[in-house]
């Protein structure tokens, strides 16, 4: 089976190619990416999920359980040891 990747045109300008019907502008992501903090540590999409769900501090994070931050779309299993070191880092773990 073969995809074939669709141009495309954000609201900024940005033209970019996606075989996803993902909406996302690669270059509007990036530019948007912190640098620093333990969201700029973090995939597109995992940083996606946490923000959607409201998390946006490291304080933040630490009210949540290991799996109830699985269950947001978007988050995997690969970014809990960032997300643990960051924790870890600032005093912090997961709830309980």
């Amino acid at each position: 089976m073969t995809t074939s990747k669709q141009q495309r045109t954000c609201n900024k300008g940005h033209r970019y190619y996606k075989s996803s019907d993902c909406p996302t502008c690669p270059i509007c992501e990036q530019e948007r990416k912190p640098e620093s903090g333990f969201l700029s540590q973090l995939s597109a999409p995992a940083r996606r999920a946490l923000e959607h769900n409201g998390v946006t501090s490291i304080q933040q994070l630490s009210t949540f359980t290991e799996k109830e931050i699985l269950k947001f779309h978007g988050m995997g299993p690969a970014s809990l040891p960032k997300l643990r070191a960051a924790l870890q880092d600032n005093g912090l773990t997961f709830k309980s």
